[in-house]
């Protein structure tokens, strides 16, 4: 039997008893017949799976907070993400491993900084980012403003010497000098490294990708084929929303990797490293899971090729099951379906501040290298 996630009641009021009329009344034409109700396909999914995926604040709530920030704020935000002259050597910018075009990442197993050096993470999507309880794998930032100048000032990364030659830069441009006050009307010195976080942020809040999973969520029961919903049950009574639940299916937890069977290789304390908290050794950020089927590969350290490799390595070691090859293919279905629409006007590269003669110039690669 199909279950309706979305319960509906009808109401009928019994008609009163006529009183006897002396008069006859003359007859009237009958009413026409009630119009056959809209053919509407039924969910085949039991409310208490969606409930797995519902949250105090929903997509549409990100949406508009994003819409609240202003235009000007949010302008500088997208020339500083995309500005090179950020990084020491002018030739990386946040957009260089979180492409933008394609859904926020390079799909690089670890992505390469200044220098061509690697980092030891793989790098995660920062589309719907900042709906997750906190950034990075381990945490250690609570949001996207704060997150901001970690890759500005890691030396494997953009690698700035320090925070005084990114004010430097951007006060050396006129057009940044202007930008910035338009942002940050009224303050006295509106180039700052909170406001550099601040405006980051702002442009990253905008970047919010609702799927045609929340528009089932919502009530459109047509939106997800009928193999893809059969992947959100699956997806459920596996174990799955243990972790990825809520509107980003998952961003809102951490997790100890290798909960149930020792992660094969695992070295990174995550969250540990971080807290120094032998208990928390191991502990990852549980990441959301949207547009997942567009940012292989997986992982903290970007091991999992491919979402059946995920799936069947996360059921076995995180929930101690094995999964049917049926079983990976309905969950892969469902995955597919949490891929929203890269929003193109918007990410469009701006034009740029133009340098001037007092903008620090790109550290020249050493001889021989």
């Amino acid at each position: 039997m199909l279950i309706v996630f979305a319960a509906t009641a009808l109401f009928a009021c019994p008609d009163k008893a006529k009183e006897p009329s002396s008069s006859p009344k003359p007859l009237s034409a009958p009413p026409p017949p009630a119009a056959a109700p809209a053919a509407q396909a039924e969910p085949i999914i039991g409310e208490f799976t969606l409930m797995n995926f519902q949250a105090k604040e929903d997509m549409d709530f990100f949406v508009k907070e994003g819409a609240k920030l202003s235009e000007d704020l949010v302008n500088l935000g997208r020339m500083l993400f995309y500005d090179k002259r950020l990084s020491k050597a002018h030739d990386i910018s946040c957009n260089t491993c979180h492409d933008l075009a394609n859904f926020g990442v390079d799909n690089k197993v670890l992505s390469a900084g200044h220098r061509g050096k690697l980092g030891d993470r793989n790098s995660s999507t920062v589309y719907n980012a900042s709906i997750q309880l906190a950034q990075f794998w381990d945490g250690r930032e609570p949001t996207v403003e704060a997150q901001a100048w970690g890759p500005i000032l890691n030396p494997v990364e953009m690698a700035m010497p320090n925070e005084k030659r990114v004010l430097d830069t951007l006060e050396s441009m006129p057009g940044y000098v202007e930008a910035f006050k338009k942002a940050f009307p009224g303050e006295a010195k509106p180039i700052s490294k909170e406001n550099v976080g601040k405006a980051i942020g702002a442009f990253e809040r905008r970047l919010i990708t609702p799927t045609r999973f929340h528009k089932f969520l919502a009530g459109d029961t047509k939106a997800l084929t009928e193999a893809e919903q059969r992947g959100v049950e699956t997806f459920a009574t596996v174990g799955c929303t243990a972790c990825h639940t809520g509107p980003g299916v998952g961003g809102l937890m951490f997790k100890k990797l290798g909960d149930q069977k020792p992660w094969p290789g695992l070295k990174d304390k995550g969250q540990g490293a971080v807290t120094k908290n032998p208990e928390q050794d191991h502990f990852f950020k549980v990441p959301t899971l949207l547009n997942v089927a567009k940012t292989a590969p997986y992982g903290h350290d970007g091991q999992m090729a491919t979402l059946e490799d995920a799936v069947k390595m996360m059921a076995e070691y995180q929930l101690n099951k094995t999964v049917t090859e049926a079983e990976v293919q309905d969950i892969v279905a469902f995955l597919n379906a949490l891929t929203g629409e890269i929003p193109t006007d918007f990410i469009k590269e701006p034009e740029l501040p133009a340098s001037t003669a007092k903008t620090p110039k790109a550290e020249k690669a050493p001889k021989g290298k």
